[in-house]
Parts: structure tokens; sequence; C-alpha cells
């Protein structure tokens, strides 16, 4: 593949720039840097272009924060400058990095995605018979610049721009913990970068190519480091993850366990359960719009949201479950599901008594033999308070009458669980 050159004085255009600025500010109109950016706008943005061209743009200024939705993770967030230099950078550089990419990979591709993802790999679990989930472990804390950088040179040959790409990789080194924390040396891609999410699609674009064309895996499918391959030969189809596990070690990457199943069972795929002929949200998915459905209501009961703030972010949140078959998931947020309630109470038999034993109700159900636990009060609660352990209940004495009453404590309240196992909303 040819490369391209003389790109650096169209990422410096003012135009370009300016057009950056309004991307990178997407969002954030709000925000401090946002406005001091913007009340000297045309200095700034000429500051940066001069920067760029001499190469003496400092880059790195990182702001580190942990999430933990779906799952911990260090992101760094670049300062507001820095994030007008990549949409800068981007706004030139994506068609040449998008022309070297196979169809079938989806992340950060205009008119790709996830559900275009999804909609592709129920194809391949309707049409073979075997399926195989392959994860990079730590993909973004795994990348070696040196290997990077190679590729990046195979794809531009402005100098000037590869320098300022080496610059922004070599900007950050991915931290492990043994005991102590310790940063890798020569390692990783900070998440949250924009120029990150192109690097890393780049770096497993050989190994597309390599699947693809020198193993001959007709069905394919890659989003990032989520990797999904499609065969009718159980056999073959291990002996393909052998040299692609082989492929991916010599850049550095290694794989976590590797799933291989029938197609009929189904596969775990970007937070959705595959199956030939139905897609539902695989169980984290449903906990976590849940936990989120109920925090967006709090937000906006509370007054922390106004409707337009709800409606950003609840509207993708229900997007996100339109793709998957999830009409028991809406009856049961609508009307509530039914509940699994451990043991009896005093109107059972000794059997029906047990922990073991499992009872379903509707939530509304108040009978006298719904489920309960008892756990050991504190000793002496308060000068007017004691505690009977036979009856695991509180005396309250009056010290006026010197009469004593019982009154239910609040750890007493019975305690259930749900555990709806039945086809798509096994929620627990």
């Amino acid at each position: 593949m040819k490369r391209v050159g003389f790109l650096i004085e169209k990422i410096t255009d003012m135009n370009n720039l300016m057009l950056a600025f309004y991307k990178a500010a997407k969002g954030k109109t709000m925000s401090d840097d946002v406005e001091i950016f913007r009340n000297n706008i045309e200095q700034n943005l000429q500051k940066l272009r001069l920067q760029i061209l001499s190469g003496n743009i400092c880059v790195g200024k990182y702001h580190y924060f942990k999430i933990y939705d779906p799952k911990e993770r260090l992101i760094c967030a670049a300062s507001f400058d820095e994030r007008v230099l990549h949409h800068a950078i981007m706004n030139i550089c994506h068609p040449y990095f998008e022309r070297n990419l196979i169809c079938d990979t989806y992340a950060t591709r205009i008119g790709k995605g996830v559900y275009k993802a999804l909609k592709r790999a129920k194809i391949g679990m309707e049409k073979y018979q075997y399926v195989a989930k392959l994860d990079v472990k730590k993909y973004f804390d795994s990348i070696d610049h040196d290997v990077l950088v190679q590729k990046l040179a195979r794809l531009f040959k402005d100098k000037r721009l590869l320098f300022l790409f080496e610059k922004i990789i070599r900007s950050y080194e991915s931290v492990v913990a043994n005991g102590t924390e310790r940063k890798r040396q020569g390692k990783g891609v900070p998440i949250g970068n924009l120029t990150s999410q192109y690097f890393a699609n780049q770096y497993l674009s050989a190994t597309d190519h390599f699947i693809k064309e020198q193993l001959g895996v007709s069905q394919y499918i890659r989003y990032m480091d989520d990797m999904l391959l499609f065969g009718n030969d159980r056999t073959l189809l291990k002996q393909q993850l052998l040299e692609i596990d082989g492929h991916l070690q010599q850049i550095g990457l290694h794989l976590k366990p590797i799933v291989l199943n029938k197609t009929s069972i189904g596969v775990s795929f970007l937070g959705y359960k595959l199956y030939p002929y139905k897609i539902l949200l695989n169980r984290r998915s449903k906990l976590r719009f849940k936990k989120k459905l109920c925090q967006y209501g709090r937000y906006l009961y509370e007054d922390l949201w106004n409707e337009h703030e709800y409606q950003n972010h609840i509207i993708p949140l229900l997007s996100f479950t339109q793709h998957a078959y999830t009409k028991r998931l809406r009856k049961e947020i609508l009307e509530g599901s039914n509940r699994v309630l451990r043991g009896g109470s005093w109107n059972n038999n000794a059997s029906n008594c047990r922990v073991s034993n499992r009872n379903n109700n509707t939530p509304s159900n108040r009978n006298n033999n719904n489920g309960f636990r008892l756990a050991l009060a504190q000793e002496f609660v308060s000068d007017d308070l004691s505690v009977n352990r036979e009856s695991s209940c509180v005396f309250v004495k009056n010290t006026e009458n010197e009469q004593c009453s019982i009154v239910q404590h609040p750890i007493l309240v019975g305690m259930s669980e749900t555990f709806s196992k039945d086809s798509d909303l096994y929620v627990k």
C-alpha cells in the first residue's frame, strides 16, 4: 500500500483547527477549560498551529480517574488543548486509517458500530455450526509502542506527522500492579484519547488480514479486541485459533481463555447473548440496565437532573435494549417480577421453614408464610433497650410504669432474592 505524505499542512490549517475545537468542545460547553480556550480562541489556535509545525508541542498532560461500569478501567483525560490536537489530526488522517481496515472490523468507524457488528454476527450464528470468541488481555495497556510506531510508518511518510504520532504514543505508559504499582516501559495507549481508538484499531489490522487471507476464515468479526470466528469444522477451527494466538504473541498480546462452542449454545458478544435465531441481553447487561434505570430515575426525582438531561441519558440506555429480545424484561420493569422467598414463617410446617425451601411469590404477596431470616441483635442497644436472645425481639422498657412492650427490630425484616432463571430474564 502506497504511503501518504504532506498531511501536516492540512492538519495545521486554521479552518481544520477551528473544526477540531468545536468537536472537542461538544457536550462540554460549560466546562471552565473550554471557556478559557474560547475567550482567546484565535490566539490559542495559532499557538497550537505553531507548536505542531515546530515539533515543540507538549503532550501527556493527563488527568487519571477510574470508572467501574461495566468493569474497572483507568481513564486518562487529556487537557482540552490536547483534545483539540487529537481532533485536528483525525479530521485529516481518518480516511487513511480507514483504507487499511477490512470490512468486518466495526469499532471507531463511520457507518459501522456495535449494532452492525451484532447483525453480522447473527448471520454467522445462523450459517455455521461452531463459534469461537477471542478477547485480548488488557488490550490497550499491552500495545507495544515500537510495534505501533512501525505500523503507522507503513501508512504515513510525513516525518513531522510520524514524529507527532510517536510523541503522543510515548507520552503514556501503562501501570501494572504487582504488590506495588509500577509503569510498563514502552507499553500502552491511554483509554480516553481519540487517537488511542484509531491506534488500537490499526494495531490489529495486520491480524485481521492474517485471519482472512492466510488462514482463510470466511466469517470473522472484530470489534476492537473482541473477535468472533465461525466454522463448521471444529478441528480446523482449533488449529486456526492456535495460529492466531501465536500471531498475537509476536506483537506482545495475549488472549484470555478462548470460548469455542456450538452456535446453538450461544455466545456473549458486546453485552449481548447471541443465538442462531435470537439476540438477548447477557446477565451483566441486564443488571447494568436495571441499575442505570433506577439511578437515572432517582436523579430526576431528586432534581439533580432536569428533563433534558434525563432524556439525554435514558434514550441511549433504552436503545441498547431494542436490539435484543427484551419483552419479558420490559414487562418485569413495568409490572414487577416474581420473587423466590427462602424459608417460611410461623404459619408453615417444619419442612417449609428450612432455609433451603423456595417459594415463588409476586412482590405484592403479603401472606403470613413469607420467608424471613433471624439475626442476633446487639446485647444492649441503649439504657432503655435490652434484648431477649431467645426471641430475637427488642423489649422497650417504659421507665414510668415499669411495663415492657415488644417491637420488631429492623434487622428482622424479611429479605428476599430474585432468581428468575427462565429464558432471558435471569436476574440475581
